[in-house]
């Protein structure tokens, strides 16, 4: 794994985080615990903070950065951000499952026990209400989500990946 300091300032992680090999974490960046960072992803802190909380998994080949001096990235606990997507100057909430190559753009505010489906495009400063699941391109509210759908999907792959990590340390 690559951890950088940049312009005086490290990374900072809680305890029990797995990172592979070829993660990279540069910057500004704190992360709370149980965390896992996989293979090709990257956190770049380098323009402004990123504040990512407890058992949250960064899948492989995400990218997450911020916007110069003006949108931090703000990710809360128990997020899911799938394959390939990019998270950018935003703020996710609680429990949220971003799926594989979703886009979340500057400003955008995604609220606790939301889904953001594959392939969806949330354009800058959208509001992603909480309890709904935004699909498309640009991602509208396609419907709310179950309480089923909260523990058989949000929580369901966030415990995965903290099983999975495991299998690494």
């Amino acid at each position: 794994m690559i951890i950088k300091e940049l312009r005086g300032i490290k990374p900072i992680f809680g305890k029990d985080c797995f990172f592979a090999e070829n993660s990279v974490i540069i910057g500004e960046v704190i992360m709370g615990d149980q965390c896992s960072v996989w293979y090709n992803a990257v956190i770049r802190g380098d323009v402004h903070y990123i504040k990512i909380g407890n058992k949250v998994n960064v899948q492989d080949g995400v990218v997450i950065h911020a916007t110069y001096k003006t949108n931090p990235t703000n990710i809360g606990n128990n997020v899911s951000i799938a394959h390939n997507a990019i998270v950018h100057g935003c703020t996710i909430n609680d429990n949220v499952l971003i799926g594989m190559g979703a886009i979340i753009m500057d400003g955008c505010i995604v609220k606790s026990n939301s889904i953001i489906a594959a392939g969806a495009v949330i354009t800058k400063n959208t509001i992603v209400e909480s309890g709904s699941i935004y699909a498309g391109i640009p991602a509208k509210k396609v419907k709310d989500i179950s309480a089923e759908l909260i523990s058989g999907e949000i929580e369901r792959i966030a415990e995965n990946y903290l099983k999975y990590s495991g299998w690494y340390k």
